[in-house]
């Protein structure tokens, strides 16, 4: 039974949450505002987190970014606002995904089984023990997720992992977005592209290549991990 921490000032939309997502096998706690839902995150320690962006007393992209301090826990941001910007925030802020509200009970089910399973894998070995990637001096240990630069250790979250190895896998080759999207994030994504320029960005930040020359843009095509 997974645990499932659900952030949000909306009381009756807290207890929709909580019926749904109990009678799908999760256990549920629930946080009324920021200070509630940073206390909860970091007594209960959820396996996933649910966040709703307009709380009374915190901005959430500040709940998300303290979190992001201590956990690595997947966070699904909720929002009545559906403009690109705040999607961007969110994600460079530290989220995994972004859902904008109204939404479908179904919708936001497969996102949770979708996240938790990812991250789940990302915690236990799996079955391609003893599997390393090498592309150039990029070195992937797909057994324990980590990742290196000519042996340096490079640290990257469990999806920023999981998109520099499928890139890994297809080295030298371009993955076009919904390529992307539908092997790293799953089949029910497939036009978030904005999810992947902030995914992006934050690995040439963090494997040193702000030019883009190892992970190269493909303009409305995709992107290429380019080997050497």
């Amino acid at each position: 039974m997974s645990s499932i921490l659900v952030i949000d000032d909306d009381r009756a939309l807290l207890r929709a949450l909580q019926v749904g997502l109990v009678a799908r096998g999760h256990q549920v706690v629930l946080a009324a505002s920021g200070e509630e839902g940073l206390s909860r995150a970091a007594l209960s320690q959820p396996d996933l987190v649910v966040l709703d962006l307009g709380l009374p007393d915190l901005d959430g992209l500040d709940v998300c970014r303290r979190i992001r301090q201590w956990s690595d826990v997947p966070i699904i941001v909720l929002s009545a606002q559906g403009l690109d910007a705040r999607k961007v925030a969110a994600l460079d802020g530290g989220a995994d995904d972004y859902v904008t509200k109204p939404f479908s009970m179904l919708e936001l089910e497969a996102r949770i089984r979708r996240h938790l399973q990812r991250h789940e894998a990302a915690v236990l070995p799996g079955a391609a023990d003893g599997s390393v990637i090498e592309v150039g001096d990029l070195e992937l240990d797909l057994v324990h997720h980590q990742a290196s630069v000519a042996g340096d250790p490079v640290a990257l979250t469990a999806r920023e992992f999981d998109l520099l190895a499928y890139l890994a896998r297809h080295a030298g080759k371009t993955c076009t977005h919904q390529m992307i999207l539908g092997h790293v994030w799953g089949a029910e994504y497939g036009s978030e592209s904005d999810y992947l320029r902030v995914y992006v960005y934050r690995l040439r930040r963090k494997l040193g290549d702000a030019e883009g020359r190892r992970l190269r843009t493909s303009p409305g095509i995709g992107y290429t991990l380019v080997p050497g």
